[in-house]
């Protein structure tokens, strides 16, 4: 099983940037994808941005072109450099690893990390 440890949350200013990580440690035996969600009280989990193990990104629209996500495979760490933030990206922030077994995937979450943006 993997282990997920996240850090970089905080609160900022409107306009301002964090930049989150999440490492992954622990007995894993092919990540398909990392990524990033986040939710806010009273909604669903939403998709922020992830990466795939061919290094195809997604983002969700409200976060192209301010957030940006990569991937270091050699620490098994997937960051999320957030720029230009807004009130509205206020929210806990989750990490998600994508582990492919056999064919069968493996979710593991981390414990989330809070953002909270002032206007």
């Amino acid at each position: 099983q993997a282990q997920l440890a996240e850090s970089g949350g905080g609160l900022v200013q409107a306009g301002g940037s964090l930049r989150l990580s999440c490492a992954a440690s622990g007995s894993i035996f092919s990540i398909k994808s990392m990524g990033w969600y986040r939710q806010v009280p009273g909604k669903q989990r939403e998709v922020v941005a992830d990466i795939t193990s061919g290094g195809t990104l997604n983002y969700a629209d409200s976060v192209k072109g301010r957030f940006t996500i990569s991937r270091d495979n050699a620490k098994n760490t997937v960051y999320l450099q957030m720029n230009s933030l807004k009130p509205e990206d206020t929210a806990v922030y989750y990490c998600k690893v994508a582990e492919e077994k056999w064919g069968v995937e493996y979710d593991y979450w981390g414990q989330g990390t809070q953002v909270t943006v002032s206007s």
